[in-house]
């Protein structure tokens, strides 16, 4: 964010559960540079993306209304970074009602996140194929297990084995109880969300 102050963190209010008050809010940190979900860009919108791209609007959530500058590209012409400016007038939960924008992205701060081990389950058997091969094994789904890395928020730093949470827009996770190391949680997925954007074939 070009115009955010280059040192600068910022404690931001987020509400621990959209649907449920009751859960009550954590203390999020807002800096310059942030990690966002590469779905969330997109250098030539498809019809109907209302996300990031060059011109756009959108808000960070729980943070502050931004715009789409330009970007960096390495040699090969790959994406490598987002530019944006954002507006100090329109902070989640000021009241700010001078415009509206359709897309919401989530987000964490580049300089306070941490890399943790993540694990996406999908189906043993690929049901949709059919759940027998041809000399009646079962049709065992290849990806039935993902491993990745994610930035996630400093907070589940703490999260101990069963604890439970939504990654917003993705799914719902539990915390290993095998693996999980005291400061190194590992994350399962349980339950996966779908996108309510879907990028049409051929674009």
């Amino acid at each position: 964010i070009d115009n955010y102050p280059e040192d600068q963190i910022e404690m931001l209010d987020a509400p621990n559960n959209l649907e449920n008050e009751a859960l009550g809010s954590r203390e999020l940190p807002f800096g310059r540079e942030l990690w966002i979900e590469q779905d969330d860009f997109m250098e030539v919108p498809a019809k109907k993306y209302h996300r990031l791209y060059p011109g756009n609007e959108v808000r960070l959530m729980n943070a502050y209304f931004v715009t789409c500058t330009g970007v960096d590209k390495d040699a090969e012409g790959n994406i490598t970074a987002v530019h944006c400016t954002y507006d100090p007038e329109t902070k989640s939960g000021s009241g700010f009602t001078g415009r509206k924008v359709k897309g919401t992205i989530h987000w964490v701060a580049a300089k306070t996140a941490f890399e943790a081990d993540v694990r996406l389950y999908e189906n043993l058997v690929d049901e949709e194929k059919g759940k027998l091969n041809a000399d009646g094994t079962l049709n065992l789904n290849p990806n039935s297990l993902t491993k990745v890395r994610a930035y996630v928020e400093p907070g589940l730093k703490e999260a101990r084995a069963f604890d439970s949470f939504q990654f917003v827009r993705d799914g719902y996770y539990c915390v290993d109880c095998k693996d999980s190391e005291p400061g190194r949680p590992v994350f399962n997925r349980i339950v996966s969300l779908k996108s309510s954007y879907k990028v049409p074939s051929g674009k």
